[in-house]
């Protein structure tokens, strides 16, 4: 393992310079990482909700191995080993009928937007601001942050922007064109922005009325993030499509698309050559095997995250967690990573908290204690 600082110059030589980064990590077990340093870290970001299971958790190690040594991939052209079963669970737990396989959410997004236009016949879709669903140029368009979208801008694709929660101006700017109306349940991105009361039921409402598509992107939220397989499914709101990924295989690059009754890709409508391989989907069935035994403890580390943080008026929802912290958050941030305790600076001042779903509570109230701390 090179040193730190030499990696670094490694990588400033050779490697684009998309991100901003310091902490050189090399190994993880449940909630914890450790650094180049060997330092020890509790991980409340878990690579932005993807471990959900905790890093390197045995029954997943235990099945990505497993499968790699019987085939790594085969193509789409053939039947993949763990597709169909995937697909059948993944529709059960959340109430769709049909599922197609991606390898991010970015892609799990796009070919949302493919189906409602091609099976609506319409052209035009309706998102909110500070929403966030992914950077290729499809996904971006519906991306409201103009600093990430307007460099790449025009991105093809006809869509409006209204504000999160404001049903008026929803009701004002879906017509007789609009495919769909595509909301992230809880804003992840934004800061862990939680809707208002009856906002999505609203918003299924509209997309009744004038025939389009209500696309949910649960990408951040579902796979037990929230107490709930789904997040929508604290409502009773039965969506058209749901868009998956981040914590659907506890690390390896996997997402999912799914949709109800009637709505589905038809013959080379749309493919991908990785898509749903047999790693990723030996990966997504030992993750959801997992995540169904610890779902129920949920909600309740959610709830000691709230009292724990109390002083601070949380926003939380299972194991989402967001602070309204304002220019402090960077410094919070760092001062967190000093005491040992990984967390990450959404947008807007939120300080954002994504941790395990295995996190225990004595772990989670030493989280508390080191924010207590950074935020004084």
């Amino acid at each position: 393992m090179q040193k730190k600082d030499d990696y670094r110059a490694l990588e400033a030589r050779y490697y684009m310079p998309a991100f901003t980064r310091d902490i050189m990590l090399t190994r993880g077990q449940g909630s914890k990482v450790w650094d180049a340093d060997g330092k020890e870290y509790l991980d409340c970001v878990a690579g932005i909700a993807v471990c959900s299971t905790g890093h390197c958790h045995p029954a997943v190690s235990r099945a990505i191995c497993e499968q790699a040594k019987k085939l790594i991939h085969c193509s789409n052209l053939y039947y993949v080993p763990g597709q169909a079963e995937l697909a059948q669970k993944l529709t059960e737990k959340t109430g769709m009928t049909k599922a197609f396989f991606s390898n991010s959410g970015a892609e799990a997004s796009d070919g949302a937007l493919k189906l409602a236009r091609v099976r609506t016949g319409r052209k035009k879709f309706v998102a909110f601001t500070h929403g966030f669903h992914g950077r290729t140029i499809g996904s971006l368009a519906v991306t409201h942050k103009p600093g990430i979208r307007e460099p790449f801008e025009p991105l093809g694709m006809a869509r409006t922007f209204v504000d999160y929660g404001d049903t008026d101006a929803l009701r004002k700017a879906v017509d007789s064109d609009t495919a769909g109306v595509i909301v992230e349940p809880i804003q992840g991105e934004a800061g862990v922005i939680i809707p208002p009361a009856g906002f999505l039921e609203e918003i299924r409402e509209i997309c009744d009325k004038k025939g389009a598509l209500m696309i949910v992107d649960e990408v951040q939220t579902g796979m037990g993030r929230t107490g709930k397989w789904l997040a929508i499914q604290h409502t009773a709101v039965l969506p058209d499509i749901v868009t998956l990924a981040k914590g659907i295989a506890s690390g390896f690059p996997m997402g999912a698309l799914l949709a109800r009754e009637g709505l589905e890709f038809k013959k080379s409508e749309h493919g991908s050559t990785f898509a749903g391989g047999p790693l990723a989907c030996a990966a997504a069935l030992a993750t959801l095997q997992v995540i169904e035994e610890i779902l129920p403890s949920v909600p309740g580390k959610g709830e000691r995250f709230r009292a724990g943080l109390s002083k601070y008026t949380p926003r939380v929802c299972g194991l989402m967690i967001g602070m309204t912290v304002g220019d402090r958050c960077g410094v919070v941030q760092k001062l967190c990573a000093e005491r040992g305790l990984l967390v990450n600076c959404a947008a807007e001042g939120n300080l954002r908290l994504l941790p395990p779903l295995v996190i225990t509570n004595d772990e989670i109230d030493k989280a508390c204690s080191i924010l207590g701390e950074a935020l004084g």
